[in-house]
């Protein structure tokens, strides 16, 4: 694959993770991913996101298509069979790709090789990072950087590093407004890929999302602040960023946030108990952009969706649903 060469159409995309059946919160993010993309004319991709081979299953990703298709999210690219212009839009065919990107970092000087721990890397926390963020310290760090890059990096395994320096990222989010991350306040320098050499998230994503000419991104408000670290690399790397709306978390009625574990909200679960109408009736309205969860097509709310609708709080699953 050509990796100077991008789609000059925008698109929109979904991206999950084949670790298990999607839930009522995975639809609730594709759904208004979906509808964004058909209001403004974009592509809709489906990626699937499986750089883990540990948790990712070829049969995961089967029923979200499957899944999406039951909805009426129908897509112009991805999937397992796609084999198009931007593809293959599985991750872990895509290593050649990511390996030639952190050759272009690697040439900056701006990379470095750690052979630090996560014990390590936790025992230098502060109490106030105790949030499950871990703030990289920088103990591996070359002392004077950017470092000539034809440094000399161990034979012994190692992760490799993206120096931050000072650097501050500021963006405006369609659903939280403005925002403004401080890399080494958030996360120090951060893993491009890990010592046993799986490629990490923010490296693969932004490769990914460049490359198939990805212009507006829709996920998880859990996923904010990683934004800050891959409008880095879209600077460091010469291409053009997205645009970010990041979505409400679905929560179960205990406040929690929805995961696979949620079996009774799953989608295989839902689909025995509803139509597909009453799902995107019930979405639709846990977004605000009908008045009561009433049954409907996802195509006819493409007129009535608006990102102001949105709010900030995380949604709640109505009970008994």
């Amino acid at each position: 694959m050509n990796t100077e060469k991008t789609a000059k159409r925008g698109a929109g995309r979904f991206a999950p993770s084949p670790s298990g059946r999607m839930h009522l919160g995975n639809m609730f993010t594709a759904l208004m991913s979906w509808l964004s993309a058909r209001k403004s004319g974009l592509r809709w991709i489906l990626r699937i996101e499986d750089l883990d081979p540990q948790r990712s299953k070829r049969e995961h990703a089967l029923w979200i298509e499957d899944d999406l298709e039951w909805l009426g999210l129908d897509r112009d690219e991805g999937g397992l069979a796609d084999k198009g212009e931007h593809g293959p839009y599985s991750q872990s065919l895509r290593h050649g790709i990511y390996a030639e990107m952190l050759g272009r970092l690697d040439a900056t000087g701006l990379t470095y090789p750690c052979i630090c721990t996560r014990s390590d890397i936790m025992a230098t926390q502060a109490p106030h990072q105790s949030d499950g963020r871990v703030i990289y310290g920088g103990r591996c760090r070359p002392a004077v950087m950017p470092h000539d890059a034809a440094m000399e990096w161990p034979e012994r395994p190692h992760a490799t590093r993206l120096w931050t320096g000072d650097a501050v990222m500021t963006f405006d989010d369609a659903v939280f407004g403005r925002q403004r991350v401080v890399l080494a306040d958030e996360c120090g320098d951060f893993v491009l890929r890990r010592a046993d050499g799986a490629w990490a998230y923010q490296l693969a994503v932004v490769a990914d999302d460049a490359l198939m000419g990805v212009t507006e991104v829709v996920r998880g408000c859990d996923l904010l602040l990683s934004t800050g670290q891959q409008l880095y690399m879209y600077g460091l790397l010469g291409f053009e960023a997205p645009r970010y709306a990041h979505v409400p978390l679905v929560c179960n009625m205990e406040g929690r946030r929805l995961s696979k574990r949620d079996g009774s909200l799953s989608m295989e679960a839902l689909r025995r108990r509803h139509r597909p109408e009453e799902i995107v009736g019930l979405l639709a309205h846990m977004a605000n952009l009908i008045d009561a969860p009433v049954s409907c097509r996802a195509e006819e709310l493409t007129e009535l969706f608006d990102w102001s609708k949105l709010g900030r709080e995380n949604v709640m699953v109505p009970p008994n649903y």
